[in-house]
């Protein structure tokens, strides 16, 4: 059991390296510092591991987050798509008019 449905499955994968994962995984890295900070320990240099486990850790929730992101943009999408599809007198085409008709003429004044 997931945080998404099986029709998300078909949806392309987001990259590994997206916004989110680079956010959270430089939040858990900051987190895993200021521990250190107000443990009275080096903030850099100790617990290095602890670093890289909440790196990695923020890298996993933040690529996990981008899916459940790209899938709910898909959704609203296709709902989107399929309204417009069932209500087309309500999204008729405007007239295309061109930009001259919109600009008033040019006189110059002296």
């Amino acid at each position: 059991m997931g945080l998404l449905p099986d029709e998300a499955k078909v949806l392309p994968p987001p990259g590994i390296v997206n916004t989110n994962s680079v956010w959270l995984g430089l939040v858990g890295w900051c987190t895993a510092a200021i521990h250190n900070s107000f443990s009275r320990r080096p903030a850099l240099k100790s617990g290095v591991h602890r670093q890289v486990l909440f790196t990695s850790i923020g890298w996993f929730l933040g690529y996990h987050l981008k899916k459940y992101e790209n899938y709910a943009c898909a959704r609203k999408d296709r709902e989107m798509n399929e309204y417009i599809r069932l209500h087309p007198a309500e999204f008729q085409e405007k007239d295309k008019i061109t930009f001259t008709e919109v600009l008033e003429d040019f006189h110059p004044i002296r």
